[in-house]
């Protein structure tokens, strides 16, 4: 049985019925340089056509505020090379802007991915 609303891809008995590498064309690295804690903000521009549903996704949870690449991948259910590869192609369309947090934050600072994991539980 097929899960309606927001998730067209997943099947309540078989789970996501698109494996992920479909989702990114096979692709595994992102054309630009992307990280974990790397913000995602959507500039108002909407995917292009050829995008997916994920790319959609990832416009609508970025459209407010600016959103860790690590948090989309947990919203979408996607691997965050998956994810990565996704934010990669809204960039070329121009359709999000990216900004990696300040060299004064240490990614592997405690304080930092307490935040990170606070913010995930909140959204999930």
């Amino acid at each position: 049985m097929a899960v309606s609303g927001q998730e067209p891809w997943l099947d309540g008995d078989a789970g996501r019925l698109v494996r992920p590498y479909q989702v990114s064309g096979g692709r595994t690295r992102p054309a630009h340089p992307l990280n974990l804690l790397s913000l995602v903000k959507a500039t108002g521009r909407e995917a292009a056509p050829r995008h997916g549903p994920e790319h959609a996704r990832i416009l609508e949870l970025c459209r407010r505020a600016p959103v860790p690449v690590a948090e989309l991948a947990a919203h979408l259910r996607l691997p965050v090379a998956v994810a990565k590869v996704l934010v990669a192609d809204l960039i070329d369309h121009g359709a999000v802007q990216t900004r990696h947090p300040g060299a004064a934050t240490d990614p592997s600072d405690p304080i930092v991915l307490e935040a990170l994991l606070d913010g995930l539980r909140q959204r999930l």
